[in-house]
């Protein structure tokens, strides 16, 4: 998959998953949505990010990503969690997606540096191996 295209959609999936959570009402037909989009946001985008940052391309196979990403979304939920708990600012809905989020789009803004930069040297080697 593209880089960016990878970004794109962590990105996406987070606003579409904010824009559920705060405009359809929790008695509304379509609140289906919120629990489908918030459950896999819970569930899995924070692991991915993490494992995306962790482990280069093709280092781990798609089963061992899966299970890493479901394990490590319900650890650093469970870590933010706590913090907000101990926290003043308590756990509220708001503070529950408005804690993930930012731990979501940042994990996601590092693995992107990082895929990028091990791209271009990947691009640079080459070049450099030739002369």
């Amino acid at each position: 998959m593209k880089l960016t295209s990878w970004f794109g959609i962590i990105i996406l999936y987070t606003v579409l998953t904010i824009s559920f959570a705060y405009f359809i009402p929790g008695d509304s037909p379509f609140s289906i949505f919120n629990y489908v989009f918030g459950f896999i946001f819970v569930s899995v985008m924070p692991g991915y990010c993490l494992v995306s940052l962790l482990f280069k391309e093709g280092k781990i196979d798609l089963v061992e990503k899966a299970v890493l990403s479901v394990a490590l979304s319900f650890s650093l939920v469970g870590v933010i969690g706590l913090f907000l708990g101990l926290s003043p600012i308590g756990i509220t809905q708001d503070s529950v997606i408005i804690s993930i989020s930012i731990i979501v789009v940042v994990l996601a803004f590092l693995a992107f540096f990082k895929k990028r930069k091990l791209r271009q040297l990947n691009m640079q080697s080459p070049e450099q191996v030739s002369t």
